[in-house]
């Protein structure tokens, strides 16, 4: 027995030792959608942040509204800003990349050439703050928390993964439901890891103000419920010499303060109690910041470029109402919004028209499909618009005067051939007699400028379109229910787009409170294209899905679609430092640092300031 068992050992130590089988994929330090990796093993950094910024200072940044909760995962509450700093995840992503990921938590991934199942194996040195190791079993149960008890959209998410399990004590491993899914692997990578210890005996589906426990660059160190939070830089971050990680998350705290709605922010930017502002309305840009900070250099202004997708940001129909469940009325209403008249008199000509959903992309769907376009698409005719084989969308035009006769005569006729008539100046139902009109639900008094004259054209159409500004609190309660008519919505997009489309558009996220999909669609067309571009085995083809995807999203007309810049707009007060390179996904905040020298030079003339001031 003992020379069975020595023969045996032997047997198992040269198993051990000799090379992976074909069949058994090779261990990574990362994971790319398409392509290859642009980062080598034991990379030292980014190419986009500067590996030696200096650490330490305090910023304060501005949010709008309040907050009630520090738990950002689940539907209840609104969640207080800056939560997720104070996480880690499995892989993090590159910005100057389409959709690549590099080990964090994991130093290593594999998945088989097929990708139906993927394995990340644990660093030995990550811990959570209180010193304690991350562990699989964090892993697993973080996993089955977010389906159980989080948002809605991680069971959309992560709908496709059959089992997860420990197969070796630093390795998990997701097993994949049958079905083509070659971004799953790189979606569980960025899976949020959360430590079961900390939850255990904690209800995960209640709001809570107490600091959670994290394993990331920063942990929560002050709170003030609804007004302020303060985040400090973990001094002994475990993951601080990561490539993933060096040059960035270089302010040693971060302070977000709430304000009541934007106009106050920007005036609390310009009174020095903000540091840093992404500015987001085109008239503050051009008319907010007229002040002698700027003039004198203390606040400096940039336009910084980007490639990344616009996403589609538009007026977005409930199509659980129905008066807008026909696609002619959709059509129709979309005359009454001039954006040439709107982007020349309210934006001073900053945007550019939106009229795909993966716009300032080669995602967009341009011209008229193309030969693997249709093989994806003829499958479907009878059953998505016929107009998606013949002609190119595109929203309608004015000449930006501001008389919009000829857009209005097209939208009453397509509201006549839909069965609405005028009777007593007013758009009415010819079976039923109920009048046209709808609420349009907003959460900031901002974007009141740009309804009201997109309202009174629909008046001149016979359509009643009320505008109604709600707190933030009421505004995330009544989307989280599909308690309205008319919204404005945005849905961002990656360069690579997958499984969140069907969290957007996906039939079965449409009647999920809480869910992705506010207008309700529920499309089977819809739901077979989305489903072309998740099991997409190449950019090529995914280029394909998506723009066969984006033609049938188009001319559904399920959005009036908006405008978009190819840029960021920035304002901050000259006490920064910045990496010379910008990455294809735009300006990365968190790889700036304080310079110091530039700090000083700006309390000094700020002191200068006050003195005058004085006298």
């Amino acid at each position: 027995m003992r020379i069975l068992a020595a023969a045996a050992a032997v047997v198992a130590i040269l198993i051990a030792a000799s090379p992976a089988s074909a069949e058994e994929p090779a261990w990574s330090h990362g994971l790319a959608m398409h392509g290859d990796l642009k980062y080598a093993a034991g990379f030292r950094h980014f190419d986009y942040v500067n590996p030696n910024a200096p650490k330490g200072g305090s910023i304060r940044l501005g949010a709008i509204g309040t907050f009630d909760s520090l738990n950002g995962f689940i539907v209840k509450g609104n969640p207080g800003a800056g939560v997720g700093f104070i996480y880690d995840s499995l892989m993090s992503g590159s910005a100057d990349e389409p959709f690549t990921q590099y080990g964090q938590l994991a130093e290593a991934v594999r998945t088989p050439k097929d990708r139906s199942w993927v394995e990340f194996r644990l660093r030995a040195g990550a811990r959570w703050h209180d010193g304690k190791p991350v562990t699989v079993a964090d892993v697993i149960w973080s996993f089955e928390t977010l389906v159980a008890k989080g948002s809605p959209f991680y069971r959309f998410y992560y709908g496709s993964v059959a089992t997860v399990r420990e197969v070796a004590e630093r390795t998990v491993r997701f097993d994949f439901k049958p079905g083509e899914n070659r971004e799953l692997p790189l979606i569980l990578g960025q899976l949020t890891v959360l430590p079961k210890h900390y939850w255990a005996g904690k209800d995960f589906s209640k709001t809570t103000l107490t600091p959670p426990l994290g394993s990331g660059p920063y942990r929560i160190a002050k709170v003030d419920a609804g007004r302020s939070i303060e985040l400090e830089r973990v001094p002994d971050y475990w993951g601080a010499d990561l490539g993933v990680q060096r040059g960035q998350n270089n302010f040693q705290r971060v302070i977000f303060e709430y304000y009541r709605n934007a106009t106050v922010v920007l005036e609390a930017f310009k009174a020095g109690r903000i540091d840093y502002r992404s500015e987001n309305s085109s008239k503050a840009w051009a008319t907010g910041y007229d002040t002698p900070a700027v003039t004198d250099g203390l606040i400096k202004l940039e336009r910084i470029d980007h490639d990344r997708s616009s996403g589609m940001q538009g007026f977005a129909y409930n199509l659980r109402r129905e008066m807008f469940q026909d696609a002619k009325v959709r059509q129709a209403l979309a005359y009454a919004f001039d954006f040439e008249w709107s982007n020349k008199n309210l934006f001073y000509s900053q945007y550019a028209r939106t009229r795909s959903y993966f716009d300032n992309s080669e995602l967009a769907a341009t011209g008229l499909p193309s030969k693997e376009e249709l093989a994806l698409l003829e499958p479907l005719r009878g059953k998505i618009p016929d107009a998606v084989f013949t002609q190119e969308y595109g929203p309608p035009k004015t000449d930006g005067s501001g008389k919009v006769r000829r857009n209005l005569r097209a939208a009453s006729k397509l509201l006549r051939d839909a069965g609405w008539t005028i009777k007593n100046n007013q758009r009415v139902n010819e079976k039923t007699g109920k009048a046209l009109e709808f609420e349009i639900l907003l959460r900031s008094p901002l974007f009141e400028r740009v309804v009201l004259p997109f309202a009174k054209n629909l008046e001149k159409l016979g359509v009643k379109a009320r505008v109604r500004t709600v707190e933030t609190a009421q505004y995330r309660r009544r989307m989280d229910k599909f308690d309205f008519d008319v919204i404005v919505d945005g849905y961002g997009q990656s360069l690579s787009p997958g499984n969140e489309q069907r969290s957007f558009w996906g039939s079965k996220s449409a009647d999920l409170e809480g869910g992705r999909n506010r207008m309700g669609i529920k499309n089977a067309a819809i739901d077979s294209l989305i489903e072309k571009v998740i099991a997409a085995p190449d950019r090529k083809s995914l280029v394909t899905a998506v723009r066969a995807l984006d033609r049938v999203l188009q001319w559904n007309f399920f959005v009036i679609p908006h405008f978009h810049a190819g840029y960021d707009r920035i304002a901050y007060w000259d006490m920064f430092g910045r990496p010379k390179v910008t990455p294809t996904q735009g300006n990365q905040f968190m790889a700036w640092w304080i310079d110091g020298a530039k700090a000083e030079a700006l309390d000094s003339k700020r002191d200068r300031n006050k003195a005058k001031g004085a006298n």
